[in-house]
């Protein structure tokens, strides 16, 4: 697996691995967090999509040359999370194409995010997650070294936000 810089000319993957994860939980009766209609029908969520892929840090994991999981970082969360009073790196997207699910893609992708922070001398890395679901989201994320720190709604659509703190002193020990 290879990990190169992305870009705005990585959105319409971006939503054709969105579209697909929305299949997927759909098609396994786990519509809650993102509902049942792909994210490319929508033009609220592919404006969003592109204002990401533009606006923040966009990595993209390759398989053998192919797409398999793209991540934009940001130095601040997005507008539903309160800024804090310290620099940190938030995952504002982290997304696997299901032809890849369980291969690791995801966490290589929190890897190089926990590489970035460091690289820029930030100590705090966040991200917010459906917090439904009976907390399967959650769960990934706790597994790659994040704990919840608080809940939210947007609407009524339930998150979590989780943090870990990432930096030369957390990393000791952890070869």
């Amino acid at each position: 697996m290879e990990i190169r810089r992305g870009g705005a000319a990585d959105a319409p993957v971006m939503m054709a691995m969105l579209d697909g994860a929305v299949a997927w939980l759909a098609a396994h009766g786990r519509s809650g967090q993102w509902g049942s209609e792909p994210w490319s029908e929508d033009p609220r969520r592919v404006e969003r999509i592109a204002g990401i892929a533009r606006d923040d840090e966009i990595w993209v994991a390759e398989v053998d040359g192919r797409p398999a999981g793209v991540m934009a970082v940001s130095p601040r969360p997005p507008s539903y999370i309160d800024a804090i009073d310290e620099p940190e790196l938030y995952i504002t997207l982290l997304v696997t194409d299901r032809a890849f699910a369980g291969h690791g893609v995801g966490g290589a992708l929190i890897g190089k995010a926990k590489d970035e922070a460091r690289a820029k001398g930030v100590g705090l890395l966040r991200v917010d997650c459906y917090g439904g679901g009976g907390g399967r989201l959650v769960e990934y994320y706790r597994r790659n070294g994040f704990e919840p720190v608080a809940e939210f709604k947007v609407g009524d659509w339930p998150g979590r936000l989780l943090s870990q703190r990432v930096g030369p002193q957390a990393s000791r020990g952890h070869m």
